[in-house]
């Protein structure tokens, strides 16, 4: 499968891309896709920090003060949630949100929803991202000819290129990571994916190696 490669002034440029049918040729199942970004944003999920409760708080468990003529109320312990130092009722307790995936159905989505892009005419790929003086304003006024949607992700090599991180900085709608942070959500949320040669040669070493 080849793709033409475009340079970051918005013209086309005259060599192609030949990308691999195995990573960006799969015909995309929603519920694989379903899956992966299911288990994507489970493992985000922050788990809370259990509190103790009556049952695992170490206090005395003697009666204190007699049952009448007191005045007070006839407490047992000093474990009830009522005293300073006692158990918490109805705490908060650790829950586990980091359910397991296999690794062949993670890297099966991975590769259908870059195949998806493929298929939606949604995939650019970019011969490189220096931008001059890694100015915003030289990268915006290129914007409209790029052709990125109203929300593009922007997949480097094994860094991002400086001059463009830096550009982009300020532009709310370009979302950029290294190739090792490619990942179905962000892949699928986005409207437009862009790729650089750098990407694309470390997404197929990474399904191929």
């Amino acid at each position: 499968m080849k793709l033409q490669v475009q340079t970051l002034d918005g013209a086309k440029s005259t060599s192609d891309v030949e990308l691999n049918e195995d990573v960006f040729g799969l015909d995309p199942r929603a519920d694989i896709l379903h899956r992966v970004v299911v288990w994507q944003l489970e493992k985000r999920r922050g788990t809370a920090r259990g509190t103790r409760e009556r049952a695992d708080v170490a206090r005395t468990g003697k009666k204190f003060g007699n049952q009448k003529g007191g005045g007070t109320a006839r407490h047992g312990n000093r474990r009830a949630p009522t005293f300073i130092g006692g158990g918490k009722a109805h705490g908060a307790r650790v829950r586990d949100f980091n359910p397991s995936l296999n690794k062949k159905i993670r890297a099966m989505g991975l590769k259908m929803a870059l195949s998806s892009k493929i298929k939606d005419g949604t995939l650019i790929v970019m011969d490189n991202l220096a931008v001059e003086n890694g100015k915003t304003k030289n990268l915006f006024a290129n914007l409209a000819s790029l052709g990125f949607g109203k929300t593009t992700l922007v997949i480097d090599g094994d860094v991002v290129d400086t001059s463009f991180a830096l550009a982009c900085g300020n532009i709310h709608t370009i979302n950029v990571l290294p190739a090792v942070g490619a990942n179905v959500y962000d892949i699928l949320k986005a409207e437009t994916l862009v790729l650089t040669r750098a990407a694309v040669e470390k997404l197929e070493a990474r399904f191929n190696g």
